[in-house]
């Protein structure tokens, strides 16, 4: 029951999660489109009003006619909309699902020993660290630099310098899978605290101002759109992040960390392709490079260029000791009899009706009996062997021919005797 209830949450929390997504990048992604859009308006009338940029569109069988002020209208209307909620949501529920899948059970989706050896606690603390001081690290940067003239290249400079050393060390402290999730919740929550401490409050500031009869500082507008704009271009490197947990092949790639740091920047370089559309610039200089990046990642991590003979690899003692299932020709036989074994060795401590390392069995798939085992025959396969997403973070060590094992028995049709 408790599974069963865990799994409605995760649901419920994960469609909410995207619900609010949706709303934050689509209103982020439409006031991009419309600032790049904006014509001068010949109107006189318009002009006078301090209107700076106008766009006549037609949508749903009705036109509309936005209109952006040099700084602010002369008088100002009792009724704004801001634009904020969805920002919040989306960070809040987004972190919700973050506690409820990795920070509540560290040990099995944070940790990976093979990549660094540190307690449950110790990863939650610093999953949570990451995104405190990634906050800061960026906010100190475009404080500190951000006002200054003709500083944007610079201030774009030593925030891809922090992603990069970022992502660098996620990929070092925790499991794939957990690195590539915090490196975009650290960009995320990077999006919300602009809105949240920047944005917000420089319009609020600039309302203010309005309200008192006084002249709205216009370094509020200059300081919203800077953070505006980084969060356009981290939009597309989240979404990859927060998707990348249903690929295992990219973040339990060798150097998983180049892996997302080239799919990031091809991200990146397809905004800005966009970003420019808008602005009537088509420089397919952007896209291309972009797609590049990604067939050179695609090839890179094929298991053609990843696959060395057998004979040229030399099993370590630690690697054969561990070892639940004998290499050679028993990886051809593929017996049930040895898949059980490996089963048994790498797969039980999650899967069983007690398991020792989860609070309940992973995903509610119990693998203590061969009526289980046949009957997740193909789970076990696409996610043992095709997608080699299991053992989470390898924390049971399975290794390549205990893989192998499974693949044969498997496409020979999952006998259980």
């Amino acid at each position: 029951m408790e599974a069963y209830l865990l799994d409605w949450l995760n649901l419920l929390l994960r469609w909410l999660h995207v619900i609010t997504a949706i709303a934050w990048i689509g209103s982020s992604f439409y006031f991009v489109w419309l600032d790049n859009s904006l014509v001068a308006p010949t109107d006189p009338e318009l002009k006078e009003k301090g209107v700076g940029g106008e766009l006549w569109a037609v949508h749903g069988g009705g036109f509309y006619n936005p209109q952006k002020y040099l700084l602010a209208p002369k008088v100002l209307p009792e009724h704004l909309h801001w634009f904020y909620w969805e920002s919040y949501s989306t960070w809040l529920s987004g972190f919700a699902l973050f506690s409820l899948l990795y920070l509540f059970n560290a040990n099995v989706f944070l940790v990976d020993r093979n990549v660094f050896d540190m307690s449950a606690s110790m990863a939650g603390g610093t999953a949570i660290a990451f995104l405190v001081f990634n906050w800061l690290i960026y906010d100190a940067i475009c404080s500190t630099i951000g006002d200054r003239p003709g500083a944007d290249r610079l201030v774009n400079l030593l925030v891809g310098l922090q992603v990069i050393v970022s992502v660098w060390a996620a990929c070092h402290l925790f499991s794939g899978r957990a690195a590539f999730l915090i490196s975009g919740a650290s960009l995320a929550t990077i999006m919300s605290a602009n809105v949240l401490v920047w944005i917000i409050p420089g319009q609020r500031k600039m309302v203010a101002s309005m309200r008192a009869g006084q002249a709205p500082d216009p370094i509020h507008g200059k300081r919203g759109k800077q953070r505006s704009v980084h969060n356009t271009y981290f939009t597309l490197p989240v979404l990859f992040a927060m998707l990348s947990n249903h690929y295992s092949m990219t973040y339990s790639a060798p150097h998983n960390w180049v892996v997302l740091l080239c799919i990031m920047a091809a991200g990146a370089l397809i905004r800005q392709f966009f970003v420019l559309r808008h602005k009537g610039v088509y420089n397919w200089w952007y896209p291309g490079i972009a797609v590049a990046l990604l067939l050179a990642v695609i090839l890179w991590m094929s298991p053609a260029m990843q696959s060395k003979p057998v004979a040229a690899v030399a099993p370590s003692p630690s690697a054969e000791a561990s070892s639940a299932a004998p290499a050679g020709d028993a990886v051809a036989a593929g017996s049930f009899a040895q898949v059980q074994q490996v089963i048994q060795a790498r797969c039980i401590q999650c899967h069983a009706a007690k398991p020792t390392l989860m609070p309940v069995p992973g995903k509610g798939v119990l693998l203590d009996s061969p009526e289980h085992i046949s009957q997740h025959a193909q789970q076990i396969y696409q996610q043992a062997v095709v997608q080699k997403a299991m053992p989470l973070g390898n924390m049971t060590q399975i290794t390549d021919d205990e893989r192998a094992i499974i693949g044969k028995w498997f496409e020979s049709g999952a006998p259980v005797k």
